[in-house]
């Protein structure tokens, strides 16, 4: 069994309306250091060992998890013991 930990997160360049306005949140509470905010998704998925796990995670990834006209994604496996 293996664990994916997946990230995924809006394209350099595609506006982020909620990282502005959770930055926006973060000024008025006076943390002002903050110069931008990213809002992306995390999931975590347990697969049954495979020798094409990196291969189906990214038709996952392709298919259904991220749209890739916006978004980029990345993730790491980990065996489970």
């Amino acid at each position: 069994m293996r664990k994916v930990k997946v990230y995924i997160t809006l394209k350099e360049g595609v506006l982020d309306p909620q990282g502005k306005a959770v930055q926006n949140s973060l000024e008025s509470l006076e943390f002002g250091g903050v110069k931008d905010v990213r809002v992306g998704k995390y999931m975590e998925l347990m697969i049954e060992d495979s020798k094409d796990i990196d291969k189906e995670v990214d038709q996952m990834c392709d298919k259904l998890l991220a749209n890739p006209v916006i978004e980029d994604y990345s993730y790491t496996i980990e065996e489970v013991v």
